[in-house]
């Protein structure tokens, strides 16, 4: 659900500028509209709205006194489709993001198994560094299901580099050295 927002809020996070405005010129109606809160919405914060639903209805408001459109044209804006999936590429494009291939899917689960779940066993906070390391590589963040199953199998897989290198950490230096000669000629003598 879509939470309030005071003026000070609205006009931060909500007004285009410089190539934004550039980017929405070319466009009209409920496309224009649409267009310019879903590029607005990924700006702050780093995915696309699923629907009108995930809009605040000040924002709204605000950005359609911006684009001079009327915010109920926004009732026809399709939120899927060809025309939204190329909107949606073009404010990557112009963003410098990506979408999260499955390449980058398994690089960010070794980076959190690397830099994460060995000190965070939290989901929620495993999430949370996900999603900001997406934004760092500027990866759009995958869906919520693929982003799920990133952090279920990162905190597996932690969890087992963790046991395997307690371990290996309880055998002692002799056990898991390189055997030396004398080691070898005892083993053979037998």
């Amino acid at each position: 659900m879509a939470q309030e927002l005071d003026q000070d809020e609205l006009i931060d996070r909500w007004t285009l500028v410089g190539d934004e405005l550039e980017l929405v010129a070319g466009k009209r109606g409920a496309t224009r509209l649409g267009f310019a809160l879903m590029l607005r919405f990924y700006t702050e914060r780093g995915r696309f709205p699923r629907s009108q639903a995930d809009l605040p209805a000040a924002a709204i408001e605000y950005v359609a006194r911006q684009v001079e459109v009327p915010a109920s044209e926004l009732d026809s804006y399709a939120w899927s489709g060809r025309t939204v999936e190329f909107h949606r590429s073009q404010i990557r494009q112009a963003l410098g993001f990506r979408e999260c291939s499955v390449a980058d899917a398994e690089k960010l689960t070794e980076w959190l198994i690397e830099n994460v779940t060995q000190s965070e066993r939290r989901a929620e906070r495993v999430r949370e560094e996900l999603i900001a390391r997406c934004r760092e590589e500027r990866i759009e963040p995958p869906t919520s299901g693929r982003i799920d199953r990133i952090v279920r199998s990162a905190l597996h897989r932690g969890e087992e580099d963790h046991r395997w290198s307690a371990i290996s950490a309880r055998f002692s230096a002799s056990t898991t050295g390189t055997p030396n000669m004398c080691q070898w000629s005892s083993v053979l003598m037998f």
